[in-house]
């Protein structure tokens, strides 16, 4: 009784942890600073497009309108059984957002802690640690549209260890149903699943015979996604005209920059996956390991050690997907350059705080003094984490309301005063997104997977800027998920602020193609020099003060 309210103790104390981690984008809302890469510039901006086209429910073969001329697929804006997509249709963004954080970051908790108690550190004794660990992975900064596709592994792997042993009852089975709905199978559960795939083959190798039990989930939580992601799975199977992801190479760097990225991924991390682990993991794990080596315990903690050449083995995977050396074969299979297989790095925030958790328990055992080491590690490791909070890191970046615009933009709609669906716009210095997520028709946008066809009929505007810059160059015509009015004086810049000095110069746009794409209009952040030869002309600057941009508005002629 005594451990049990202890442990509820640690609980609340957790969660009320996690509710002051949480509070400012509840406190704060469209004043919050938050992620902008693949976030504000992208997927906020792609819910409330979705939700007020009225093609939630739309067919697999329909479009959104909104969006480079209604050419873009509903199909690559994922499936309508997903929460997120319904939270963000039903509430304001930000109070979306913010219950969409809460939710990943509770449900991560709980099962990163059920599967350490319950599979890695059963005994009572290591209850702070697995607390500790587990909220320490409960904080890290994820990729927010990803939801649980990462932070719900530890959960789904708590459900099939339960079902593999014999012990699963309709608690793991819920688990398995439900998680679905809130993840995304290419974003993280097609790599964990193959991954699950390959340990209950592992099991039947080493004559563990043929669990059917653990076959059976591993099938059935892939038929669930398979349900749930049906778009998706329509998309692979019946293929239609080419899209942008068949210009994707991603076999491109030399044996010794594979060499570099492998090190660099796993001392650093990604970016779609932060774990934070480089100033106190990675030492702690390294201490653990170094007692397992020195003390000849190989046998007792061999899940440690798995997990340790796991997390290294993950980095190299990921680096040596885009080696050179697999050009042959992508030409032969062109699903190897469309699929993303680097992607089960995505495994590895459970495997670092799991091997995190069991670090600190080897470290715990070597005496006094080393278990006091294990708890200043592990306070450590929440303190770091509490100072990635997006508040802290983004707090130079504009906030949601800044970002969006939405009183500037107000007013550029009011000024054009024609309906929004009768004109084409596209932006300069600032993400397609903004105009987006105010309402304008773009023809410009980021998405990866739209027509091929209107990829190369987009070029044709930025045709001369591109010959100019081999960077853009590069990055548009191998990749071209962002389909922007490119310059090659601001290269790769995008989020040009109020009170940037900056001129464009030179520039050169084949305005003919974008006025027969149905293009009216310019949003540029900074002034065009040479406007005239682009056969634009100057309309109106709109500045306001809660506004990040400074909007020059161009009309063609």
């Amino acid at each position: 009784m005594m451990e049990t309210k202890k442990e509820q103790r640690y609980i609340i104390f957790a969660l009320l942890v996690l509710a002051v981690y949480l509070s400012p984008l509840f406190i704060l809302q469209e004043n919050a600073h938050i992620r902008v890469h693949d976030n504000l510039d992208s997927n906020i901006a792609w819910y409330k497009v979705l939700a007020r086209s009225g093609e939630i429910f739309g067919g697999v073969e329909g479009a959104v309108p909104q969006i480079i001329n209604g050419l873009l697929s509903r199909n690559a804006f994922g499936t309508e059984y997903s929460v997120i997509v319904w939270l963000h249709s039903l509430l304001p963004t930000m109070t979306a957002y913010a219950l969409s954080q809460a939710l990943t970051r509770v449900t991560a908790f709980f099962g990163m802690y059920l599967l350490l108690k319950n599979h890695f550190l059963p005994d009572g004794r290591w209850l702070l640690l697995n607390i500790s660990a587990a909220l320490a992975f409960a904080m890290t900064p994820f990729w927010p549209s990803g939801m649980l596709s990462t932070l719900g592994m530890p959960l789904a792997l708590w459900a099939f260890l339960n079902i593999r042993s014999g012990e699963g009852s309709l608690k793991d089975y819920a688990v398995l149903t439900f998680l679905p709905f809130y993840a995304s199978i290419v974003l993280g559960f097609f790599f964990f699943l193959s991954a699950m795939g390959v340990f209950w083959l592992v099991d039947c190798l080493r004559k563990k015979g043929w669990n059917l039990r653990f076959l059976f989930a591993i099938v059935y939580m892939t038929f669930v996604f398979a349900i749930v992601e049906y778009r998706l799975v329509y998309s692979f199977l019946f293929k239609g005209e080419p899209n942008s992801r068949d210009e994707y190479f991603h076999a491109q760097l030399p044996f010794w920059r594979a060499v570099r990225l492998t090190f660099k991924n796993y001392l650093l991390g990604h970016t779609h996956v932060m774990t934070v682990h480089t100033l106190i993991i990675l030492p702690a794990t390294f201490f653990a390991f170094y007692f397992i080596v020195s003390k000849k315990l190989w046998r007792q903690e061999r899940i440690f050690v798995f997990l340790f050449a796991l997390n290294f083995f993950l980095s190299l995977w990921y680096a040596f997907w885009f080696y050179e050396g697999w050009l042959p074969l992508t030409k032969k299979f062109h699903f190897m350059d469309t699929f993303n297989f680097a992607r089960y790095h995505f495994l590895r925030p459970m495997v670092i705080y799991a091997s995190f958790a069991l670090a600190l328990k080897i470290i715990t055992m070597q005496g006094v003094n080393w278990a006091k080491t294990a708890q200043c590690l592990a306070i450590m490791q929440l303190l770091v984490l509490g100072l990635f909070n997006d508040e802290i890191i983004y707090r130079d970046k504009p906030t949601v309301k800044q970002f969006y615009a939405e009183d500037l933009f107000a007013e550029i709609k009011d000024y054009i005063a024609l309906p929004q669906e009768e004109y084409r716009v596209a932006s300069i210095g600032i993400h397609p997104a903004i105009a987006q997520f105010n309402g304008f028709y773009t023809l410009d946008t980021y998405n990866n997977f739209y027509p091929l066809s209107y990829k190369h009929q987009f070029r044709k505007i930025i045709e001369k800027e591109l010959a100019k810059n081999k960077t853009i160059q590069k990055y548009f015509d191998q990749w071209g998920g962002r389909c922007y009015i490119y310059t090659a004086q601001l290269g790769k810049r995008y989020m040009i602020k109020k009170d940037s000095k900056r001129h464009l110069k030179n520039l050169e746009l084949n305005t003919a193609v974008f006025k027969e794409m149905g293009g009216r209009y310019i949003f540029s952040a900074i002034p065009i020099d040479n406007a005239a030869k682009n056969q634009l002309t100057l309309e109106k600057v709109f500045v306001t003060k809660t506004s990040a941009w400074k909007i020059y508005l161009y009309k063609t002629f």
